[in-house]
């Protein structure tokens, strides 16, 4: 079984899929998403029971929503907090693949996983339990994203391009005119 986990793992994986290094991220941008993940895993199982309690006041929509967001909160949980799930077989083999992964893959999975008990049923329980692991999605994004390039490297890319000068009269600016535009951006707006 494991070998065939490890063909399909080789099929999968292109060359250089992930292009940001996990070294390369914010330590406490890795503990945000840890952080917010596992809290927003447990309010969002709470909130989901919560909602299934509606079921008594026989509000179908929110008893949907509600299970969607156990199940969800339940998976956040079982990949950033696998301590909490120990009592369940292969969590931590599950959390050892999807931390392989890249950022993205787990961003765009929490943000597909947040939206369907919003659309169900809108109500502060869906919003505020979905909405903490919409927010893990985003924390992920972000991370995926990278660092922010430095100045210099941001500088070297904007110089080609600048056709005009912060004057529209055309030209190329000035080193001076490309000076002041990096220290204060709201010298130049575009009109």
């Amino acid at each position: 079984m494991s070998s065939f986990q490890e063909k399909m793992s080789a099929l999968m994986a292109r060359p250089g899929q992930d292009p940001v290094s996990k070294d390369e991220v914010s330590w406490w941008l890795k503990f945000a998403g840890r952080g917010v993940g596992t809290l927003g895993g447990f309010i969002a199982i709470f909130l989901g029971i919560w909602n299934c309690v509606s079921i008594l006041l026989a509000n179908v929509a929110a008893l949907i929503a509600g299970l969607w967001q156990i199940v969800a909160g339940f998976i956040v949980l079982c990949i950033e907090a696998p301590c909490c799930c120990m009592f369940i077989d292969h969590v931590q083999r599950i959390s050892d693949v999807v931390e392989h992964r890249p950022f993205w893959n787990r961003a765009v999975a929490y943000v597909i996983m947040a939206i369907p008990p919003i659309i169900i049923e809108i109500g502060t329980c869906t919003i505020l339990g979905s909405g903490l692991i919409f927010a893990t999605g985003v924390i992920y994004g972000m991370m995926a994203l990278g660092k922010k390039a430095s100045r210099e490297d941001m500088a070297a890319v904007a110089s080609p391009h600048m056709a005009t000068s912060p004057t529209g009269l055309g030209g190329h600016p000035t080193d001076q005119q490309r000076a002041t535009l990096m220290e204060d951006p709201d010298v130049w707006r575009p009109t």
